[in-house]
């Protein structure tokens, strides 16, 4: 579990992080580089979920090993699904990472929300539901390792 208190906008305990997959954690349904390490390193502090409808194929394959929790989608309502597996989880102690257009209630809903602007780009109604954004998932990452990052974007 990872606690951090910041002034002005809350005291957070983040048990579980929920990353997209394309264009979040992956380009073309390729895990970008030194994601898969960030991930194990993440792996000790929180637990990790993937939410992905799998659009290129084979995200099992390439996230075999890795120690997150994979869920694949409907590729209907993706943006509804998403919301209910942070309300499963419990908002209070979720923070969500994304980028896409059907990452705009889950992001609006976590306790913690960032949204990556990389290659693919990012939905302005998403970036809009973000408490922080970041140019990349390594960055975005880094946040929860760096916890004083959180603390010098949010405070107030």
């Amino acid at each position: 579990m990872m606690e951090i208190n910041i002034p002005g906008f809350g005291q957070l305990h983040i048990v579980h992080l929920i990353l997209d997959y394309n264009g979040t954690l992956a380009r073309d349904g390729m895990l970008l580089p030194g994601v898969r390490d960030a991930l194990y390193e993440l792996s000790g502090m929180i637990q990790l979920h993937v939410l992905t409808a799998d659009t290129f194929g084979g995200v099992s394959q390439i996230l075999e090993g890795v120690p997150v929790t994979m869920t694949v989608i409907s590729p209907e309502n993706q943006a509804e699904a998403k919301l209910e597996y942070v309300q499963k989880l419990g908002e209070n102690t979720v923070a969500a990472i994304g980028n896409g257009r059907n990452d705009r209630l889950m992001l609006r809903a976590a306790a913690l929300s960032i949204a990556v602007v990389q290659e693919e780009g990012a939905s302005f109604e998403t970036i809009a539901c973000a408490d922080v954004v970041c140019s990349s998932i390594l960055d975005a990452l880094e946040l929860f390792t760096h916890s004083k990052r959180l603390i010098a974007t949010l405070r107030s």
